[in-house]
Parts: structure tokens; C-alpha cells; sequence
């Protein structure tokens, strides 16, 4: 019911609001040519996703592109190159005519090597305060620069030594938890799984925490290795569960192609 004013006078009626055109998306893309298109537009913000696959089949590439496109788009980076030095990332990026120091001049793209600090937290402190130390560093760094999308390539080395498959599997979910409540950012995590193995994960645990898993694997089909690429999950997403093919390509990185029951036919006739 409208309420009523004083004396029984006609109900206070609340003029409309004009409307405005949204220019605010739950959605943000990923970068990656082709796979915008399959997952509804993009990664929903401030949810964490793991990008899993097997060596060589471009998880850092992948990482680096969508990093990109958050610059593009005015959406500040924070990335976390455990494998590489920040020379080494930059030289890397370099090869595929990425340049990253221009960013990081601007105040759009932090690098941190901070396999140093991290390795010093996880062996000196119980698990709750591990989270705690490498989630407030993270969130200094995020803070600073205001960054809205976060990397962490791979996830591994941020855990040290494993001694315990339970104690590891609890730091992740703890982790991962922490992130998405104390940063905000739209976070990727990759993970290495064994050669041939089919693992999602390399412990086990990421698949069921995070809000997506792309899958990153080769295939050998037709006396040829193709790389392929398949949405496991995708929350709150339509799934197109089909593998597509994709190439690395200079300046673009990661493109898919078309399915790969369509390739492999091509390839046949």
C-alpha cells in the first residue's frame, strides 16, 4: 500500500526515476579471442577461477591476455609470476609484442616477485596466519594501484613444501576464500597437472572452490598435436562443455578456433 499523509489526503506517490543506461556489467571479459563468446560475455567480477592444464599448453599466455584486457579496459592488474623473475615476465611478454613496463610506469599493472616473502610465511607460520600475512600483502598491493583483476601463476609454489594433502587443501580454501572477500578483484589461478593425467587440479581441492575451470590441454589426433581448450564449470554460467581448438598467435595469444570434432573432420576430408 502507498502511505498516506495527514488528514487522509491522496497517498504520496514516488515519481520514477528516469532511466539511465547501465553502464556497469556483472560481467568482465576475459581477452581471450572466442571465449567471451561461449561463456555468456565474460568472467563474473570479483570471483576467482582456475585455469588448470598440462606444460606447454599457454596458462601464462592465457594469464598475461586477460591481464591486458583489464588494462584496456581502465581495470588496473595485480600479477603474481611465481615461475619468472618481473625481467623475465617483461622479456616474455615482449616475444608475443606484449609491452608491460609501459603499464607499470602508469600505475596499471604491478608485477611482484614475491616468491621471497611467501616462502618465509609458509614455513614459519601456522595456517590461519599464513592466509592472514599473504592475503594483507596482496591486499597492500591491490590497494595501492586500486587493482580490480589479481593473477597468481601458478598456484603451487605459494604453498611451499607439501607435507600434509589435508593441511594443503584447507590453505587453498582458505585462500581462496580470503581473496574474494578481502580484495574484490576478479582473480585466475593456474594450476600444472601431470601430463596425461586428466586432473583438474593438481591438489585436488581448486576445482570445488573456484567459480570456473577452464581446462588447457594437447591432444594427439590425426598424427597431430592440437591444443584444446574446454570449460569444465563456469558458475551461474550455460556451459558449452564441447573442447575447442586454439592457437598462440603474436599480439592476440590465445584464439580459438572451432570445435574439435569440426577440426578433427577437416582434417579427415
Amino acid at each position: 500500500m502507498l502511505p498516506r499523509r495527514k488528514g487522509g489526503e491522496e497517498p504520496v506517490r514516488v515519481e520514477p526515476e528516469l532511466e539511465q543506461t547501465q553502464t556497469y556489467s556483472l560481467r568482465t571479459p576475459t581477452g581471450i579471442t572466442g571465449l567471451d563468446r561461449i561463456i555468456d560475455g565474460g568472467l563474473i567480477r570479483g570471483k576467482t577461477y582456475l585455469v588448470a592444464g598440462e606444460t606447454g599448453t599457454g596458462k601464462t599466455i592465457f594469464s598475461l591476455r586477460f591481464i591486458l584486457k583489464g588494462i584496456e579496459i581502465g581495470e588496473p592488474c595485480v600479477y603474481v609470476p611465481f615461475d619468472e623473475t618481473i625481467e623475465g615476465t617483461v622479456e616474455g611478454a615482449l616475444t608475443l609484442g606484449w609491452d608491460l613496463e609501459t603499464p607499470m610506469r602508469k600505475n596499471m599493472l604491478r608485477i611482484l616477485d614475491a616468491r621471497p616473502f611467501f616462502a618465509e610465511v609458509v614455513r614459519e607460520k601456522f595456517m590461519a596466519e599464513v592466509v592472514r600475512e599473504i592475503v594483507k600483502e596482496l591486499k597492500r598491493h591491490v590497494t595501492e594501484i586500486g587493482a580490480k583483476r589479481l593473477v597468481i601463476d601458478p598456484v603451487a609454489p605459494l604453498i611451499g613444501e607439501v607435507v600434509d594433502v589435508s593441511w594443503t587443501r584447507d590453505f587453498i580454501r582458505g585462500f581462496v576464500t580470503a581473496v574474494e572477500k578481502f580484495l574484490g578483484c576478479t582473480t585466475i589461478i593456474t594450476s600444472e597437472v601431470p601430463t596425461g593425467s586428466g586432473l583438474l587440479s593438481r591438489f585436488g581441492v581448486e576445482e570445488f572452490l573456484a567459480s570456473g575451470i577452464i581446462k588447457l590441454a594437447i591432444v594427439s589426433i590425426e598424427n597431430r598435436n592440437l591444443r584444446t581448450l574446454t570449460v569444465r564449470k563456469l558458475r551461474w554460467t550455460r556451459v558449452d562443455l564441447t573442447p575447442y581448438v586454439y592457437e598462440i598467435k603474436p599480439l592476440e595469444g590465445i584464439v580459438l578456433l572451432e570445435p574439435l570434432h569440426e577440426y578433427v573432420k577437416k582434417l579427415k576430408e
